[in-house]
């Protein structure tokens, strides 16, 4: 579903270019949850930030299901850092923003968009602005945007950074549990950018780790814990060994201090 294949970004700045991807390789199964981790700076974002069409590689190419990308893609949702919700707007209007951009049909979709909120614990919130929820509120709010329009990628940079870590727990599985409901052959491609190791193996099927800038690809880890999984998991010797293979991987290329 998707194909990084030799890519390369450098960012020219007032003392010369800067390198922040260098000859990334990368292939993503379709309806495959991928993370990757990284310390900061080394071009986790920028990678995501490519494959949503919101900027251009320096060199080399990105494709999603055969087609390469040279801009944004309407088969592509996108979840930032932070919600990013429009604080006029409603929970419900939020949620619906692609389907106005793209022009959707507003009446046909509001069920769906309803659903969804439904799905992800919103329902009778959706009248709500933005300031009267939690930051974890918000935060489905911007997953549910990211989803209304059925997009086959799903590309997410550090969602859960600012949340507690009770919350962002929650919606771990609030996202294990939204990703497994769909069938098998529909199930969407996710690529989960995350500074946290634990997060990276609770999540994703495939862990890829990156070096600090220039960010190449170091190491990919099959993660085959039967799903759904529990957050008990992370009590098991299995889970640990996991854990302790990326870190060594993350220290042998200085991402530890």
């Amino acid at each position: 579903m998707i194909a990084v294949r030799h890519l390369t970004k450098r960012y020219g700045t007032a003392d010369g270019d800067v390198v922040a991807l260098e000859d990334i390789e990368l292939a993503v199964p379709e309806g495959a949850f991928v993370a990757i981790v990284g310390p900061s700076g080394c071009g986790k974002s920028t990678l995501l930030r490519i494959l949503a069409g919101l900027m251009p590689a320096t060199s080399g190419e990105a494709a999603v299901d055969g087609g390469r990308i040279d801009g944004p893609r309407r088969d592509v949702g996108v979840v930032f850092q932070t919600p990013v919700l429009f604080p006029w707007r409603t929970v419900l209007d939020n949620a619906m923003l692609p389907v106005d951009v793209q022009r959707l049909g507003r009446e046909r979709m509001r069920a769906h968009a309803m659903d969804l909120l439904r799905m992800v614990g919103l329902e009778g919130f959706e009248g709500r602005l933005p300031r009267q929820l939690s930051g974890g509120m918000q935060q489905r709010v911007a997953l549910v945007r990211a989803l209304v329009h059925d997009p086959r990628v799903l590309l997410m940079d550090e969602p859960f950074g600012a949340l507690d870590a009770m919350t962002r727990e929650q919606m771990n599985l609030e996202l294990q549990r939204i990703w497994l409901a769909e069938a098998t052959g529909q199930r969407k491609t996710v690529v989960f950018v995350t500074h946290s190791v634990g997060e990276a193996v609770f999540l994703a099927d495939r862990v890829v780790v990156m070096s600090p800038r220039p960010g190449r690809i170091v190491d990919v880890l099959e993660v085959d814990f039967p799903r759904p999984r529990p957050l008990s998991v992370m009590n098991t010797e299995a889970f640990g060994v996991h854990v302790a293979r990326i870190r060594a991987a993350l220290n042998a290329v200085g991402g530890l201090e």
